[in-house]
């Protein structure tokens, strides 16, 4: 019955019936888009609405045929080639127009080819240079290690500091303690590349001098046991100990101790001042993290801590503030936790864990591009070169046979210089050379009177 009510109402409408009355026709034009129970004309294939009419019944003649497969296949392209699966027989709405190209094709693949994908640079599998760390000691939750803003390595093993200064090669030593206090536990340079931090076994802090070879000061009765950490934020050397305490020390004043945290309950491993100077992170062998706030510290309150992260199962050494990005610190677990997890200090949420299969020693931003390095143990010892925030795995550096347990970076930000358990000292090109931009040029100046001709 619908079939043949829509053959009547086509057969009308083609007839031209509505030609006796022009404003009939005149307002149907005008609002032939706008009724949804008028159907349009000009926007209808007749011939298609035919074929839909009269199909039911062919199909029905044509049911005893038995079909091969492929004779399906074929009315099946048959019908998708000429549009033939449509199930619409009135239109209601015009057909849209062909867009108009302003722009060819031609022009955007000549753009994209054009604006080519920044290739991959290359990044050297084995070390640029390894030296000898004979006696160096396999701790885990110590820091032997620094690279000075005046390219001067600091290496302590047992006893003794050695500097290597990294523009002409040469190795010198500058102080061997005796057996009561040492061995050293951990060595930070100031941010002037000339002053270094020493912190021993027996608790004390030496300031020396690298250029005059001088002992400044000795920082006494602070902690109790070994000082394994150790940082730097302008005149404030930050000291963190295995009895789980760390302290701000002015070194301009007698009495240096000018503020406390507490929190941790066993040895603190790392310690990391943000790039601003107002949030401290420090990770303890107890498998805590705790952000710290420079306005909160004080001599005697027990939780002035900003936030107390608890995610890691395993001690956490390795802490690496972000460069690009405010706020964001990459921290690492030890053997039972195994990730780098990357948190949000303002909020304290953590922002993504990584999985990375082995102990996670230390971690090191790349200051040119948006990469982390960080250094493992069991089973490969390997270095992982990390893309940020995908983390995806750029390259893999194999070549120590121990546990990868200090990282330092050049002041350039191109060479990575690693210890290990195996006794040796390597330097990896593990970040490149920076790229050099080009400055822009100088306009010219116009003068006191720029606009006045002048005669040449």
């Amino acid at each position: 019955m619908a079939d043949s009510l829509s053959i009547l109402l086509l057969t009308r409408l083609s007839r031209g019936s509505l030609n006796s009355c022009p404003q009939q026709v005149q307002f149907l034009q005008s609002w032939e888009n706008l009724d949804r129970f008028i159907p349009n004309r000009s926007a209808m294939d007749f011939d298609f609405a035919h074929y839909m009419l009269t199909k039911r019944g062919k199909d029905k003649e044509n049911q005893s045929v038995v079909r091969s497969q492929s004779k399906e296949a074929y009315l099946k392209l048959l019908a998708e080639t000429f549009n033939m699966n449509r199930s619409r027989i009135l239109a209601f709405k015009n057909k849209p127009h062909t867009p108009v190209k302003l722009i060819p094709d031609e022009f955007y693949s000549s753009v994209h080819q054009s604006k080519r994908s920044k290739p991959l640079r290359h990044i050297p599998q084995t070390p640029e240079r390894t030296l000898d760390a004979p006696d160096i000691i396999d701790d885990f939750c110590l820091n032997l290690m620094d690279w000075s803003s005046s390219n001067v390595l600091a290496l302590a093993l047992q006893n003794t500091v050695y500097l290597w200064d990294a523009s002409n090669g040469s190795a010198s030593e500058l102080v061997t303690v005796d057996d009561e206090n040492g061995p050293v536990t951990s060595v930070s340079w100031a941010a002037d590349g000339q002053y270094i931090a020493i912190g021993l076994n027996s608790s004390d802090v030496q300031l020396w001098d690298s250029t005059a070879n001088r002992l400044l000061r000795t920082l006494r009765g602070g902690h109790q046991s070994r000082v394994g950490s150790l940082d730097w934020k302008n005149h404030i050397l930050t000291t963190g100990g295995m009895d789980g305490q760390i302290i701000n020390n002015d070194v301009r004043v007698h009495s240096h101790i000018v503020a406390t945290f507490r929190g941790h309950r066993q040895e603190v491993c790392g310690l990391k001042w943000s790039t601003s100077g107002q949030q401290l992170a420090s990770g303890g062998n107890d498998n805590l993290l705790y952000i710290w706030d420079r306005s909160m510290a004080s001599m005697h309150s027990r939780s002035q801590w900003l936030h107390r992260l608890e995610d890691h199962t395993a001690a956490v050494k390795a802490l690496a503030w972000c460069p690009f990005q405010r706020n964001l610190l990459a921290s690492g677990g030890g053997g039972s936790d195994c990730c780098i997890k990357f948190w949000n200090t303002h909020t304290g949420a953590c922002l993504n864990s990584v999985d990375t299969g082995s102990q996670v020693c230390a971690l090191l931003w790349n200051k040119n591009e948006r990469e982390l390095l960080s250094s493992h143990g069991f089973m490969q010892n390997q270095l992982t070169l990390w893309m940020y925030p995908s983390m995806v795995k750029t390259a893999e550096l194999t070549g120590h046979t121990s546990r990868v347990l200090f990282m330092a970076q050049s002041p350039d930000g191109r060479t990575v210089a690693t210890a290990a358990g195996d006794e040796t000292l390597k330097f990896w090109n593990a970040f490149g050379m920076p790229e050099v931009k080009k400055a822009a040029p100088k306009a010219e100046h116009p003068g006191p009177f720029p606009h006045i001709r002048r005669i040449r």
